[in-house]
């Protein structure tokens, strides 16, 4: 099976084939850091890290790069709502991002370039484009002449004549032709700004990501990724941009993801629900919020709610649940406890899972599917796990595929000590237990199976001894 890209360019999954043998140049558009990013932002940046984490598994060389939107309108109106500067807004909201996209176990990108801090080449690229005819100056602002660029409108597959390039905005007389967009602009008094050939401003939005892909990645890149809401007009204006500057595809496959909605509703701060990610890890387990952002195919929308949140908990327990059967087993099997008559058999049925799991990821990444083969692996174990004897060899083969698992989709089947109790604090407290109900102690043993289920720790008697989790 070779890996399937839905390529948003040519509306078809195709083949992926890379520029280079076994490296991939991926950009996936960042956030603009004004404020914590929102929940619809998350879901991209956990869909891509998961599409880099499966790259990465395939064998490719990944240089991942996504920016960050450093310095634009909205961020000179928070410095101002804070009493802070610019800079001072970005680095805040930066370092935010990080925290809150760690917490969803998100890979750091080979480079997170800032808008600010690529000023030169952002000039750069702008006066080329003038040279060239595709852009001019207007009154301190620079434009992009759109109708220049015979393909445009081909990501978004609208005719030129359909599009209306800015439809909120305003009418602008210092544009050509109001079909045109913004590459600089000019310096409002008090604001702040770079100096340049064109006067004191700062650069529109699609242009820095033209610029950022160029300079890190090559003036043509395997795959450019980002919210469906993207393809225009930012992504659109990308493709202009950059080909018209460098005369080469910009990027050979597009990758958009679906929509998410809150209670099947769009989410907006005018229906009062609008949730950030900062907010919402506050109360979920960010374990949980990957894994639901997960659960449907990253082209679908998808709906955020108390019953799908549930849903995703009770999913991703029943996985972690298999795997600490599994580790259970595993340290307290005794010898006259092997079973080898049929352990090729389960081994075979192991291989085959995996390569589901691999058939379905490599279907454009499907990772629903691919959570059901995860599902049915879980289930299998817990099969197995039911045997009076069992194959050493197979309980690791179940440990381990379990875990690749887990790490392609970047989740994380070890439960997360909230608790207060180390493991080891665990395991003596049901130690005691054990000895006390031995002793006929049944008063002592009550009291510490209480005292665990204060700290949410559930346990669970069977005929291989006690079982632990957290609840």
């Amino acid at each position: 099976m070779t890996l399937q890209i839905y390529n948003t360019l040519t509306r078809e999954k195709e083949t992926f084939k890379p520029i280079e043998d076994g490296k991939v140049r991926m950009y996936v558009c960042g956030p603009t850091v004004y404020n914590y990013i929102h929940i619809g932002n998350a879901r991209p940046i956990i869909v891509f890290d998961t599409v880099r984490r499966y790259l990465t598994y395939r064998g490719y060389n990944v240089n991942f790069v996504s920016n960050f939107t450093d310095v634009d309108d909205k961020l000179i109106r928070a410095a101002e709502e804070l009493k802070l500067t610019v800079p001072e807004v970005a680095d805040k909201f930066i370092g935010a991002y990080f925290d809150d996209v760690d917490r969803l176990n998100v890979a750091k990108a080979t480079v997170n370039p800032r808008v600010t801090e690529n000023m030169d080449e952002i000039i750069e690229f702008i006066s080329a484009l003038i040279d060239k005819g595709f852009a001019y100056e207007s009154g301190g602002d620079v434009y992009y002449r759109t109708r220049k660029f015979a393909d445009y409108g081909k990501l978004s597959h609208q005719p030129i004549e359909d599009l209306r390039h800015g439809a909120r905005v305003e009418t602008n007389e210092l544009k050509e032709e109001q079909l045109d967009f913004t590459l600089w602009k000019k310096a409002k008094p008090g604001e702040i700004y770079w100096e340049s050939p064109f006067g004191n401003g700062r650069p529109g939005w699609h242009i820095e990501c033209s610029t950022l892909a160029k300079k890190y990645l090559g003036d043509t890149i395997d795959i450019h990724a980002g919210g469906q809401d993207l393809i225009f007009p930012h992504h659109e204006d990308e493709i202009a941009q950059s080909e018209s500057l460098t005369g080469h595809t910009f990027a050979n496959y597009w990758m958009h993801n679906g929509f998410l909605n809150i209670d099947g509703e769009k989410m907006s701060k005018s229906l009062g629900n609008f949730i950030t990610l900062h907010d919402l890890l506050e109360e979920i387990d960010p374990n949980v919020i990957r894994f639901f952002m997960l659960s449907v195919q990253y082209r679908r929308p998808i709906s955020l709610s108390d019953a799908t949140l549930n849903d995703a908990a009770n999913g991703l327990e029943r996985l972690q649940t298999a795997y600490q059967n599994l580790k259970y087993r595993l340290e307290t099997v005794e010898e006259d406890h092997f079973e080898l008559e049929h352990q090729d058999e389960w081994l075979e049925q192991l291989t085959e899972l995996k390569q589901q799991f691999e058939a379905e990821m490599d279907d454009d990444f499907n990772t629903a599917n691919a959570i059901t083969a995860f599902y049915e692996l879980a289930k299998r174990s817990n099969i197995y796990l039911a045997q009076d004897k069992v194959s050493v060899t197979v309980l690791r083969e179940f440990l381990s595929m379990l875990q690749l698992f887990a790490n392609v989709l970047g989740i994380k089947l070890e439960q997360v000590a909230v608790s207060g109790l180390e493991d080891a604090e665990i395991d003596e407290l049901i130690e005691e237990r054990l000895q006390a109900r031995n002793e006929r102690n049944f008063a002592r043993a009550d009291e510490i199976r209480d005292l665990l289920k204060e700290k949410n720790i559930i346990l669970e008697d069977t005929a291989h001894g006690t079982r632990w989790k957290r609840g």
